[in-house]
């Protein structure tokens, strides 16, 4: 018998330079858990998040690869490529902040008084943590968008910018809830209200090219995309002035670290925190406003 539908399997989901990329993010990305959860051991909070990036990163890549390896994809309601694109870029972030984050705080030179073998373990964890990033970095770098290229929107630098200002938001909010005092002054309030405002429509932007739900929209998307950036870049500028002024200056604030702060438990650095980062998602948008006029919106892909 003659088969009409074409093979069941798509082989090219694990031979192409992308499959064998996500081949070795599967690999790395269990190594590394396996290696802390058998003998290198984790605790507290940062341990927790590494953890939870490592195997989060591995039940994604798995299921990528199950979906295209089997065709299941086509079955989902999803922009397949926009949400792989999405993806890539989200793990790539998550991995290099564990791969930092994990050897920081539990990798020594010496072995007192954790042991010599427990030593080991951790710095072959940290070794394939580095490499994981590096993996995901590298599935990012290969499914971009080229120039001229017609593409899911995920794939362009402005897609995968809005992954980043996402998650440098993320880092806001995680210096603002520890101790930043940003109650103290309405104007600190309103850069609360920016970096939350920025936040939810880029998550909101994300998940509609992700879902392939923009040629519902009763708006043209790409349009309103470009002009919610602009704006993103006008709040933004706001909070860069705003923010410095009220934390840094000797009227409102400190201009220098208080002596007695102490260490991991001082507002003032979370301050300071907040205002590298808003200054980094500033670039982030002005960066995301000048590739948006260039690029061509596709949901379908």
């Amino acid at each position: 018998m003659e088969s009409t539908g074409g093979p069941y399997l798509n082989t090219a989901a694990v031979t192409s330079p992308t499959g064998i990329t996500r081949l070795l993010q599967m690999t790395f990305g269990c190594t590394t858990f396996s290696l802390v959860a058998h003998q290198g051991g984790f605790s507290a909070a940062y341990g927790t998040f590494c953890m939870f990036v490592w195997t989060f990163c591995f039940a994604i890549t798995v299921f990528i690869i199950t979906c295209e390896f089997t065709h299941l994809h086509s079955c989902l309601s999803l922009s397949w490529g926009n949400f792989t694109a999405a993806f890539a870029m989200l793990a790539t972030l998550m991995s290099v902040t564990a791969a930092v984050i994990y050897p920081l705080y539990f990798v020594q030179v010496g072995c007192y008084p954790i042991g010599c073998e427990v030593r080991d373990f951790r710095i072959a964890a940290s070794v394939f943590a580095g490499l994981l990033f590096v993996a995901y970095a590298a599935e990012v770098f290969l499914t971009r968008a080229k120039p001229g290229q017609v593409t899911s929107y995920m794939a362009t630098i402005s897609g995968l910018l809005k992954i980043v200002q996402a998650f440098v938001a993320c880092i806001i909010f995680g210096a603002l809830v520890n101790d930043s005092q940003y109650g103290k002054y309405v104007a600190t309030q309103w850069c609360v209200a920016v970096y939350s405002f920025c936040f939810v429509v880029t998550v909101i932007v994300v998940a509609f090219s992700v879902t392939g739900k923009t040629a519902l929209l009763w708006f043209p998307f790409e349009r309103s995309v470009v002009i919610y950036t602009f704006g993103a870049v006008l709040l933004y500028m706001s909070a860069a002035v705003i923010w410095p002024v009220f934390c840094f200056d000797s009227k409102y604030g400190s201009p220098q670290r208080p002596s007695l702060c102490a260490k991991g438990k001082c507002p003032w650095d979370s301050q300071l925190v907040i205002a590298i980062f808003t200054y980094v998602n500033l670039l982030l948008y002005v960066l995301d406003l000048a590739y948006s006029q260039r690029i061509r919106f596709v949901s379908h892909l």
